[in-house]
């Protein structure tokens, strides 16, 4: 039995978790449990009054269920101006409050005020509107780790547009696809950014996405490396300077309202088949989530300094901007790598910007402890944070313990945190201030109505314990999906095809006797990569546009480090004895190839070649079945087999290799 730990020094009744119960009359988390189920409606007014949501004009009722669970309203009635709740507000009343610090790959830093990122939304929000871009118009964000990003979302925000984050390091195809499914007007990127010292060029790749998108009309490139720029002539889009575009309009003025619901984001997550999804947020949602969580699970309070080591294109970078601004923090944002040039430079950046709160994934944690003393902190690095956090995947036993106990000494809660981009945040979590296990969580965040079930659909609660299930969700919450982008069926299929008025989430989990939760990973096979999303058929696809290749598959083999990488399997065009001989060479270029197409973050461990795939009678390949063979572990049915000597050439293939990933 796992025991429990509470980090020293850290008092639940100082915490605001703690204020919050006493200023709403509930005895104990339980009982606020309890409340939100009973008596949702009255547990999120609760919750939007205490992070001083100001409404141009006040809600009829908090939601509306008359479409059934999966299209609840919020709010409905009400309207706010976002970009004054976020930033307006602060600029006037505290304008030389730290909203943003960056430092680069390079060391580089720059801080930005209230004030001053009020105004340069503003002016960002003034320029596009002259580029007539209005409400409802999609904006896709292909940027490193920048200020702008901060700034893109709240003038998106002030227009009532849409933004798209996008991950960073994708490349042209993954970038296009996203801008063709959204049908994007605008793109704004930057010209380059720097990895561990080098440049990596993303306005080449910013190019090429754009021509393969027919309803891109600008591209707006933020001079990040300064490197000479003179705009494309694409003789359909139009490339503009961001500073000089900037310059060039005063900033809007006047208020911003929108409806509750009106569409703030869409962020795109891979499934395990089929085109990325499109998860559109909205304006009260997202943001009233993230902030939530946040007060509650994180104790982040105004002015605290808050830094999560991530991308604006994967969940945890908007949820930063949207969450941490509305708690009134300072955000942290770094480009860099955190073990370059140092194993330490993480521990760095936490004296040199005083961090309160510190995100990382189990995988870096797992990096740096592989670096021994070098990857440790020095004496006074971390004396002013109080919270790390995790999200993105499973931790290990001892990787948790280095964290909690070699690096934070006993005085820092891991604040575990799991949910997902169609969340809007977290499901569970540990609470600071709360006794914890290690890898676990203290159970779900208040307002997620999350059970365990069987495969009836049958709840676990109560029953054994430890039994493991699918994690799911049995009430609607406000920052939840607004459904997929222009793709109802699927997203009702992809969470509400199972049982009745029940999210299905996509995880196993299990509560162990004491009421702590565990995740025991996805219950379908979409990979995650260093804790990222990733769907197999982006890796599929850009295998076969190769031409090597004929057939592709990918699956997720665990990993000591990275805790998760892609393995493919390929059948050849043309097989021959000279593509065996000479495959170590056409493996390295098939994974630069993937590389070049999804961003090298993204590229695949291993690539091999194998005599066929397995498939089923209608031509299937069955994923679940090449993994379940590498592994070693059962196959399940194999009845739709149509090959099953595909497999003895898998083992075949695994026998060779018994310590590859």
């Amino acid at each position: 039995m796992t025991e429990m730990t509470l980090a020293r020094g850290t008092r639940f009744e100082d915490t605001a978790l703690w204020a919050y119960m006493q200023a709403y009359g509930h005895a104990d988390l339980a009982a606020l449990q309890q409340c939100a189920a009973d008596e949702p409606q009255r547990f999120w007014a609760e919750v939007e009054d205490a992070l001083g949501i100001c409404w141009s004009r006040r809600y009829r009722s908090v939601c509306d269920l008359s479409d059934g669970p999966m299209w609840p309203r919020w709010f409905v009635g009400g309207e706010l101006d976002l970009f004054d709740n976020l930033v307006g507000r602060m600029g006037r009343d505290e304008p030389d409050r730290e909203a943003l610090v960056w430092e680069g790959d390079d060391g580089e830093v720059r801080r930005v005020s209230y004030h001053e990122l009020a105004l340069e939304a503003r002016r960002l929000a003034a320029a596009l509107a002259a580029l007539g871009i209005g409400r409802g118009d999609r904006i896709a964000m292909y940027l490193p780790m920048l200020p702008e990003t901060a700034a893109l979302f709240l003038a998106a925000a002030r227009l009532g547009a849409i933004v798209l984050p996008l991950f960073s390091g994708y490349g042209a195809d993954a970038v296009a696809g996203r801008l063709l499914d959204s049908e994007a007007r605008v793109l704004v990127c930057a010209d380059g950014y720097l990895r561990r010292g080098r440049p990596v060029d993303m306005l080449a790749e910013a190019r090429k996405a754009s021509a393969a998108a027919p309803a891109l009309q600008h591209l707006l490139v933020v001079s990040r490396l300064g490197r000479p720029w003179a705009g494309a002539s694409s003789g359909r889009w139009r490339e503009w300077d961001y500073r000089g575009l900037l310059a060039a309009h005063p900033p809007a003025a006047g208020t911003a309202t929108h409806a509750a619901d009106t569409p703030l984001m869409i962020v795109y997550t891979s499934g395990t088949t089929g085109r990325p999804k499109g998860v559109v947020h909205t304006h009260t949602g997202f943001p009233l989530k993230a902030a939530q969580d946040l007060l509650m699970a994180f104790d982040l309070n105004p002015g605290d300094r808050l830094c999560w080591v991530t991308d604006m294109g994967w969940m945890m970078g908007p949820w930063l901007v949207f969450g941490g601004l509305l708690r009134g923090a300072t955000l942290v944002l770094f480009e860099g790598t955190p073990d370059h040039p140092t194993a330490n430079r993480l521990w760095q950046l936490a004296q040199r910007h005083r961090l309160t709160h510190l995100g990382l994934s189990p995988t870096l944690a797992r990096l740096l402890m592989a670096a021994g003393e070098a990857g440790l902190p020095q004496t006074g690095q971390l004396d002013a944070l109080r919270v790390f956090g995790s999200t993105g995947e499973p931790w290990n036993e001892g990787p948790w313990h280095w964290l909690f106990d070699t690096v934070g000494k006993g005085r820092c809660p891991i604040i575990n945190y799991s949910g997902g981009t169609e969340i809007g945040g977290g499901i569970l979590a540990c609470f600071a201030g709360l006794p914890q296990k290690p890898c676990g969580f203290a159970g779900p965040i208040p307002g997620m109505q999350a059970d365990v079930v069987d495969a009836d659909g049958d709840s676990l609660i109560g029953g054994p314990a430890g039994e493991v299930g699918e994690l799911v969700l049995r009430a609607p919450w406000p920052g939840m999906a607004h459904g997929f982008w222009r793709d109802r069926a699927r997203y009702l299929d992809s969470y509400w095809s199972r049982w009745p008025d029940t999210w299905v989430h996509g995880d196993w989990a299990r509560i162990d006797a004491e009421g702590h939760w565990f995740i025991q990973g996805r219950s379908d096979d979409t990979l995650k990569i260093a804790g990222k999303r990733v769907g197999p058929a982006e890796y599929e696809s850009a295998l076969v546009d190769h031409p090597l290749v004929a057939e592709a598959v990918a699956i997720g083999v665990p990993d000591p480090v990275k805790g998760e990488v892609a393995s493919c399997f390929v059948t050849l065009a043309e097989p021959s004895a000279e593509a065996a001989q000479d495959w170590a060479s056409r493996e390295r270029a098939l994974i630069a190839h993937v590389a070049g197409k999804l961003g090298k973050p993204l590229a695949p461990a291993r690539v091999r070649a194998v005599a066929a795939l397995p498939r089923t009678r209608n031509g299937k390949i069955l994923r679940r079945v090449v993994r379940a063979v590498w592994l070693d572990q059962p196959p399940g049915d194999l009845g739709a087999l149509e090959n099953p000597e595909a497999l003895d050439g898998l083992r075949a293939c695994r026998a060779t290799e018994p310590a590859s990933p």
